[in-house]
């Protein structure tokens, strides 16, 4: 068994209180912003709408179940792909 296998799953307490106050007020479609990008998808988050920091903007994203386990920042890209210049005498 590798290492992490023995590491149990970690999400920010104060983002499991949030989503938890949501699912007790019954609040559909609110969206919780968060800079916890290393925080695991639990179950519960399933429905909701998380706007995750990538640096420099949020980018929303609507948890689905497929993705429970993997963490929150594989699903709000950090770099860019590299763009090409345009020809040259065009605009």
């Amino acid at each position: 068994m590798s290492r992490s296998l023995k590491k149990e799953l970690y999400t920010f307490p104060k983002l499991l209180k949030k989503v938890n106050k949501l699912v007790k007020e019954k609040k559909v479609g609110a969206v919780i912003n968060t800079w916890s990008r290393s925080s695991t998808i639990t179950p519960e988050m399933i429905g909701h709408t998380f706007g995750i920091h990538n640096g420099r903007a949020f980018v929303f994203r609507q948890i689905t179940p497929e993705m429970v386990g993997y963490k929150l920042g594989e699903f709000a890209p950090t770099r860019h792909q590299r763009r090409k210049h345009g020809k040259a005498g065009t605009h």
